[in-house]
């Protein structure tokens, strides 16, 4: 065991982060070289560490000077609720971040994870196409405006029934906002 943290020590870091348990022993021969052990880390999250902090996981330590030993300014344990976390500041290659979802049932957990991602999605298309198409009823508008000024040129009862398209597509944005739960007087 001495040997195998010996061979991690060898690598000149002063934290050490492992997917497994790491026993008593080895934690005090770890803490006798300086070292700070962070056990049972999830994979998911130790995969984005090392993206962020431009390190690299590693399953063998006999080669010291092959592996990316990853870097952040600041390490602190932050207690959020019940649950304690660990949270790693000033990271190097780009910005990172957690973000921590609480509620009263698992339901409403559930419900802002989703429009959560929902926004992450929304967000993540806009930066790949930053080109959009106006909502909340534009488009009906500017087809009411066309359908009202083809109205003007003709004649008859075509240009009455173009003239009740147009008003129909002028109460959309209304409809929009108040199936939107806003107010459509205020905002149309």
């Amino acid at each position: 065991m001495k040997d195998k943290v010996d061979l991690i020590c060898a690598h000149d870091m002063n934290v050490f982060i492992n997917r497994q348990l790491i026993y008593n022993y080895p934690e005090q021969l770890f803490a006798d070289k300086g070292i700070m052990a962070i056990e049972h880390a999830d994979f998911d999250g130790i995969e984005r560490l090392a993206l962020v902090t431009g390190g690299e996981i590693v399953s063998t330590f006999g080669h010291p000077e092959m592996v990316k030993i990853g870097k952040c300014d600041l390490i602190e344990q932050v207690q959020i609720g019940d649950e304690t976390l660990l949270k790693f500041t000033g990271v190097p290659l780009g910005e990172a971040c957690s973000v921590v979802l609480r509620g009263a049932t698992e339901q409403i957990i559930g419900e802002a994870e989703r429009s959560l991602h929902d926004a992450l999605c929304v967000l993540t298309s806009t930066v790949k196409e930053p080109r959009t198409v106006y909502g909340g009823g534009c488009s009906e508008m500017v087809m009411a405006k066309a359908a009202d000024e083809l109205a003007s040129k003709t004649a008859g009862k075509e240009a009455k029934a173009m003239e009740s398209f147009a008003n129909a597509l002028r109460q959309l944005p209304s409809i929009i906002a108040e199936n939107g739960g806003y107010d459509s007087a205020q905002l149309v």
